[in-house]
This record gives structure tokens, C-alpha cells and sequence, in this order.
């Protein structure tokens, strides 16, 4: 059985910074790329800011400068760094990673999202 679990989230005011983790454990063979997801009231989730286990990232153009992305292999974790936080950045966070079981096939799994308000 594998599990993310997200920490992290909370209450911040504009201007301010916060930083989730998700970990990923279990029976796990590999994870290729981790990313972050968020999902406002009343809208789709979208892709925030992703990460392949080489390190390579990509953002969406409304976080970029902003966030950071990073991961420690070795824990099989992947943070993400908020700065300069906006009223916008509010939702919940999710995060997101295919992951390769003992059976060598890919799974996709996500956490439990934890939630980020952002007050102006």
C-alpha cells in the first residue's frame, strides 16, 4: 500500500510565505516525477509546479518566480516552497506522483490535498 501525505498548509497573509511537504511511503520501486496541484472554490484543479527525479522543474506561469519546487529522493519527498504569497494562491493543495510498485507497473496516486488560505 502506498500513501502521500501532505503537510504543511494553513492560514498566511498576502505577502507571506509557506511551505508543503508530501511524502510518499510504502512498497515503492521508483517515482519518476512528483508534482503539486491546487484546486480554487468553484474551479478545476490545475497544475502548480512539477519535478522529475533529476531534478528538472516546470511552473505555471502565475506561480513562477514565486514557488519553488524541490524533492529529496532519498525520502521520497517533494516540497514546495510559497513566497510572496496572493489572495489568488488560495485552495487546496494536492500532491501527485506515478509511482512504480513491486510489480513494476506505474500507479497514480494523490494525497489528501491540504488547504491554503491566502487573506488580504
Amino acid at each position: 500500500q502506498v500513501q502521500l501525505v501532505e503537510s504543511g498548509g494553513g492560514l498566511v497573509q498576502a505577502g507571506g510565505s509557506l511551505r508543503l511537504s508530501c511524502a510518499a511511503s510504502g512498497s515503492i520501486l521508483s517515482i519518476n516525477y512528483m508534482s503539486w496541484y491546487r484546486q480554487a472554490p468553484g474551479k478545476q484543479r490545475e497544475l502548480v509546479a512539477r519535478i522529475n527525479s533529476g531534478g528538472s522543474t516546470n511552473y505555471a506561469g502565475s506561480v513562477k518566480g514565486r514557488f519553488t519546487i524541490s524533492r529529496d529522493n532519498a525520502k521520497n519527498t517533494v516540497y514546495l516552497q510559497m513566497n510572496s504569497l496572493k489572495p489568488d494562491d488560495t485552495g487546496v493543495y494536492y500532491c501527485n506522483a506515478p509511482i512504480r510498485g513491486l510489480d513494476r507497473s506505474y500507479y497514480d496516486y494523490w494525497g489528501q490535498g491540504t488547504q491554503v488560505t491566502v487573506s488580504s
